[in-house]
This record gives structure tokens, sequence and C-alpha cells, in this order.
């Protein structure tokens, strides 16, 4: 496991993209990684919760394509493959500096292991991932 936040190597950046390829990205350094299980996330993915890797955007190279962004709630906007529809990443108006990208775009997720849960009193009552991690919870409903 490395350290969250350490900065890797070029030849060590952790790669991924879309599921027709057509957009591809690297990133240079190790996210911060949770589950989110608030009803935002669980709508734009259309699962029970979202895994989310969080990096500096200035960390994150996108290598071919870039996402189309649409706004998905009021205070954060998402960016998904316009070919293939593939989530990619969740940015918040508060944090311009920072983007998410959903664990399951990456070539390799195995290393990359959540941390926390978020949104936690919205999590499913019949989701057991992750309930040893700390909670944190959020005002925002959808």
């Amino acid at each position: 496991m490395r350290e969250v936040g350490k900065r890797l190597p070029g030849a060590l950046a952790i790669k991924g993209g879309c599921l027709c390829g057509r957009i591809r990205f690297s990133a240079g350094i190790e996210p911060r990684v949770h589950y989110c299980h608030c009803d935002m996330c669980r709508r734009a993915t259309g699962s029970a919760f979202a895994v989310l890797a969080w990096m500096p955007c200035q960390s994150l190279t996108w290598n071919s394509g870039t996402p189309t962004y649409r706004r998905s709630s009021p205070i954060a906007q998402r960016g998904f493959c316009p070919e293939c529809g593939s989530p990619l990443s969740l940015c918040y108006d508060a944090s311009p500096t920072e983007i998410a990208l959903h664990v399951g775009t990456f070539d390799d997720p195995a290393h990359l292991v959540p941390r926390y849960n978020y949104g936690s009193a919205q999590r499913l009552g019949w989701v057991c991932c992750g309930i040893d991690l700390p909670d944190r919870d959020t005002e925002e409903r959808w």
C-alpha cells in the first residue's frame, strides 16, 4: 500500500479511463479514497454507493480525450465520457483545486483502498462494505 498524497514517479503514475477507451488519464499522486453513500452519488453512478479517489487537479493529466461536464447539483459538476457514458469525475464548486475520479475507472484499482465513509447517514441498510471505517456525514440531500 502506498502512502496517500505521496507523489509518484512518472513510471508509477496510476492510469485509467472510460469503458470505450476514448478518454484516458494518469495521476501523479496517491489519492485519498472513500466510499460515498450520498443520494447524489447513488443517482450519478446508478449504484448503491460511489468509491471516489480525490487528488489535486494539478496532479491529473487527461492523456486522450476530455470528459464532458454537467451540473449534477447546485454544488457540484460531474464529468463523463460523451461516447460511452462512463462516469469519470466529481468536482465540488467549493473545492475548485480538487477532483475525484471513480475508482472503477482506474486500470488497477486494487491498491486504491477506501479509508472512510462519506454521506454515512444515507447509507442503504443492506450495504455492508466499509462498516468498520470512520464515518463522515453530509447535510446535502438530492
